[in-house]
């Protein structure tokens, strides 16, 4: 049990020590990021917008959208879906 807690406790420090240096990502501040930080926000981070962002296409983006809300079951009104999609493919697409 104590070598459990000092794995543990162990991990956890080494966990706050690499994310000390990180700086929160921002996304372009620009109409439909509201709903990206709501809908898109609520269940994964926002860096996988950054960090694949220079390979999608807008077909590509379509696709990520639709798997998000048919595959993994996004609760995603289809207006918003539209302006998700608009938002990546204006800023973020190739």
């Amino acid at each position: 049990m104590v070598r459990i807690s000092s794995v543990a406790l162990f991990a956890s420090l080494f966990a706050v020590t690499a994310m000390a240096g990180e700086e929160p990502i921002q996304l372009k501040q620009v109409t439909g990021l509201d709903k990206v930080e709501t809908n898109c926000g609520g269940c994964h981070s926002l860096d996988y917008v950054i960090m694949n962002s220079p390979f999608p296409t807008g077909g590509i983006w379509e696709a990520e959208v639709n798997k998000m809300i048919k595959a993994f079951g996004a609760p995603i009104a289809e207006p918003d879906a539209k302006v998700i999609l608009d938002y990546l493919k204006e800023n973020y697409g190739r």
